[in-house]
């Protein structure tokens, strides 16, 4: 983990899939848990996912608030793992 993995959770979205658009670190926990039961994808994207799975995993998600202060982004992330109906 490096300073710039962690900035790209805030930053970079998702390229595919159900939550497609969305920033890696506001994708729900349960869709995190499923890749990591799947498997990550290759490269980056999967390095990444399987970064934020870890922080999410082990209730570390607060360790990118600074970094979302920082760059002003406001993250719209689901509680409890869960997207609203």
């Amino acid at each position: 983990m490096n300073p710039e993995s962690l900035e790209k959770l805030v930053t970079m979205k998702m390229p595919f899939g159900k939550h497609a658009g969305r920033r890696i670190a506001e994708l729900p926990g349960n869709y995190l848990a499923w890749f990591a039961r799947e498997g990550f994808p290759k490269g980056e994207l999967g390095e990444l996912l399987e970064l934020m799975h870890t922080l999410d995993h082990n209730g570390l998600s607060a360790l990118l608030n600074p970094i979302k202060e920082r760059l002003g982004v406001s993250l719209r992330r689901p509680e409890n793992g869960v997207d609203a109906l």
